[in-house]
């Protein structure tokens, strides 16, 4: 009996974990409350993933055409607002920078991000994109309070604008209990709030990109599951006349 409860533990455990929010680096976890069902946040999402990040980062088991059809967009819609090279409906969402040059430029190759929602988490996805502080000894003038030091320029900054951290030292010796407190040195062209949502929007398409059967998934599970209540009836029917003459 202990040792089926030990192991009842251990199977647990991981989802207690998930469902805590944790700590992204140095600080909590912010929530993304993201709905993957709310295809105008997606399509918000996926314009910002092409026109910031994709730059760096391909989604390459992530096809336009089935992003298209989940995102409720046409074929020209796709290729006239999400395609910017020769690339056809059914490609997938590549790039053409070379691995090797770009390592050399960030000191790391860029990743994939197609699964980088399920890999990482989206809590940590949100934390994360609005981390980014003003820091004079890094090479590109930025760092981030989740991956520190981290090798990735702050690309948004024309939306967010550029923060500074003032409370480094607390959050060190918080050991990630300590909220950061930033203060906008230099505007962007969205309001922190408006920035708050679009990052919601950008980790809402990363999160539907690392599992887009999610959409399928989830809904045929509800006819399913209607369907075996429906069954129940019958199947209890049909066992009282099986067994009514077993004693």
């Amino acid at each position: 009996m202990k040792k089926i409860i030990i192991a009842l533990f251990f199977l647990v455990s991981p989802a207690l974990v998930l469902a805590s929010g944790g700590e992204c680096g140095h600080i909590p976890c912010k929530k993304a409350n993201i709905d993957i069902h709310n295809q105008a946040s997606l399509q918000r999402g996926a314009k910002l993933f092409v026109n910031y990040c994709m730059g760096c980062h391909s989604a390459k088991y992530m096809s336009y055409e089935r992003m298209g059809q989940d995102l409720g967009l046409t074929k020209k819609q796709v290729l006239n607002n999400l395609v910017f090279t020769d690339g056809k409906i059914g490609d997938y969402m590549t790039i053409a920078m070379p691995a090797k040059k770009s390592k050399a430029w960030f000191g790391t190759t860029p990743p994939d991000l197609t699964l980088e929602a399920r890999s990482r988490g989206v809590d940590w996805l949100y934390t994360y994109l609005l981390s980014f502080y003003a820091d004079e000894t890094r090479p590109l003038g930025v760092n981030n309070l989740v991956f520190k030091d981290v090798g990735m320029p702050h690309v948004l900054w024309q939306l967010q604008g550029l923060q500074e951290l003032k409370n480094e030292e607390e959050i060190v010796k918080g050991k990630g209990h300590t909220q950061p407190k930033f203060e906008l040195i230099r505007e962007g062209s969205m309001s922190p709030a408006k920035y708050d949502q679009a990052m919601m929007d950008l980790v809402n398409f990363l999160a539907y990109a690392s599992e887009p059967a999610k959409l399928v998934r989830k809904g045929v599970g509800v006819w399913v599951i209607l369907f075996l209540l429906v069954f129940l009836v019958p199947a209890y029917l049909m066992k009282k006349e099986y067994w009514k003459d077993v004693h």
